[in-house]
């Protein structure tokens, strides 16, 4: 197995705790399952499927912390997305009914929270006060960006005598558990690091599927149906409609292949020319005069080539350009120029999207990423994430889906579904570039 495939977990000692689970079927220690892996389920190129053992999810039948004297800590970062509060439930209901847990700490606004100079308030989250808040959007911790020093975090888990903490958050986060794992290494500390993976982008490497992402598809057909309705209600009628994305386009794709209304969808990963013979406007052009109507939908890092970068923001995520203001200013100019009349309608439903409860679907797969963070953190393994690949629940170490980010591969059958799906040519690149000005 190649090294860049390392999926071995890493634990801080000897189970020697007899678990007080007596009704689960028990995992064996080290349990793995074989699987290949296709390639494009996880962004990369498609050589051949990929061999692993990949370490099974669940309970052990001995722990490494006493749960008795375990505290642990929940804390969430980077944007919103469907689902934080149900994984947060699902933490603080297996650790305490399961595990009887004494005491679980949620982390105010990120890894703010652990600094002293912010002076955010830690909660202490118990079944009755988190009973509910799987049925609202967003997450009763708040949350925040930017990098904080793992030092001053471990710091502060020393304070407060922290055994196991949880990061929700997505590629950002991950690197930041990475860091902190390492500090607390560094210092000899036996603590735990359980990551769970959430970005609605859903661009963690090595995770097929990120939570909140099958919500967040299903609201994105809503708002393209919408645009669809407008497209149909006028001559020339073009709807477009803005999916989050910044540098990988699976929600706009998942969504144009679950509605089937799309003309043209725009990713990060797929570059395209506006002006030109094989421009996109040539296109557009080209739909309207066939069809008398069209329907667009842009991922918000599509088209990043088209604007002079613009630094980092303090999370060092780069700042995007807008893409959809250019769009629609090049598309009435377009127009305008050839006194053709259209009517462009425009919906940006992102933050809508991100802040919704999550759907059913979600909600049972955060119910078991909960679950499977707990028996992770209670049998003493540490720097790893739980996810799903295969219908199976793992453990995935930090250092393997920290790698990069996925992103969409344009050379796969998936991508071709998408543009079987809108009849957009492969590329709307001009094979002369004097044409793209």
């Amino acid at each position: 197995m190649s090294s860049s495939y390392d999926t071995r977990i890493e634990t801080i000692g000897p189970s020697k705790v007899t678990s007080p689970l007596p009704l689960w079927r028990y995992i064996e220690d080290r349990e793995t399952v074989p699987m290949n892996l296709d390639p494009e389920m996880i962004g990369e190129e498609p050589n051949g499927p990929i061999p692993l053992e990949i370490e099974v999810a669940g309970p052990r039948s001995n722990l490494f912390f006493d749960p008795s004297k375990t505290k642990c800590a929940i804390v969430t970062c980077g944007g919103l997305c469907p689902g934080i509060n149900d994984v947060i439930r699902a933490i603080v209901m297996e650790a305490h009914h399961n595990y009887k847990v004494p005491s679980v700490l949620g982390i105010r606004f990120g890894l703010q929270g652990f600094i002293p100079s912010y002076g955010h308030p830690v909660e202490e989250l118990t079944p009755d006060s988190v009973s509910h808040i799987h049925e609202f959007g967003g997450t009763i911790l708040s949350s925040s960006r930017g990098p904080q020093p793992p030092e001053d975090i471990v710091d502060a888990m020393e304070r407060m005598n922290i055994s196991i903490l949880f990061m929700i958050g997505g590629d950002g986060t991950m690197k930041a558990a990475q860091a902190i794992q390492q500090e607390v290494a560094r210092r000899g500390n036996k603590m735990s690091i359980i990551g769970v993976p959430k970005t609605i982008d859903n661009d963690v490497h090595f995770v097929s599927k990120t939570f909140g992402f099958d919500t967040a598809v299903e609201k994105a057909t809503e708002a393209i149906g919408c645009a669809h309705a407008e497209a149909l209600g006028a001559p020339n009628g073009i709807g477009m409609v803005k999916l989050m994305g910044r540098e990988s386009g699976f929600i706009a794709a998942q969504a144009t292949i679950a509605l089937k209304e799309v003309n043209f969808v725009l990713i990060p990963e797929s570059r395209f020319d506006l002006h030109g013979s094989n421009g996109f406007l040539r296109h557009l052009e080209k739909r309207l005069d066939k069809r008398g109507h069209a329907v667009i939908v842009v991922a918000e890092g599509a088209g990043q080539e088209l604007f002079d970068r613009k630094g980092a923001d303090p999370s060092g995520n780069i700042i995007l350009g807008d893409i959809c203001s250019l769009l629609r200013k090049e598309i009435l100019d377009h127009f305008h120029k050839k006194a053709q009349e259209i009517t462009l309608k425009f919906i940006d439903p992102s933050y809508i999207i991100r802040s919704v409860p999550a759907n059913s679907n979600d909600r049972v797969y955060c119910g078991f990423l909960g679950q499977h963070a707990v028996h992770a953190g209670m049998a003493g393994k540490t720097s790893m994430v739980v996810s799903m690949i295969q219908d199976r629940y793992i453990y995935l170490p930090l250092s393997l889906v920290t790698q990069k980010r996925k992103t969409l591969n344009i050379n796969s059958n998936y991508w071709g579904s998408v543009l079987a799906s809108t009849g957009q040519p492969s590329s709307m690149e001009n094979p002369e570039k004097n044409d793209n000005c």
